[in-house]
């Protein structure tokens, strides 16, 4: 997976500066900030999910054992 570094950051930055303009850069910083809180919110929200759902069939076949021990 290639890695992002600090030359790359300031190459697209400054690139945004010279499309979008001063003005308007810290508006669509705004914006990507936004959308990148609620696609962490949505991520964490599935994984939060997922662990649920894995401890919730730990707990079932956990009673099934004790039940198949009587």
């Amino acid at each position: 997976m290639p890695t992002i570094g600090w030359f790359e950051i300031l190459i697209v930055v400054a690139i945004a500066i010279i499309v979008l303009g001063p003005k308007d850069f810290p508006v669509m910083l705004k914006k990507v900030g936004s959308w990148i809180g609620t696609a962490k919110k949505y991520i964490n929200n599935i994984q939060n999910e997922v662990s649920n759902i894995d401890i919730d069939d730990n707990q079932v076949e956990k009673k099934e054992d004790k039940k198949d021990e009587s």
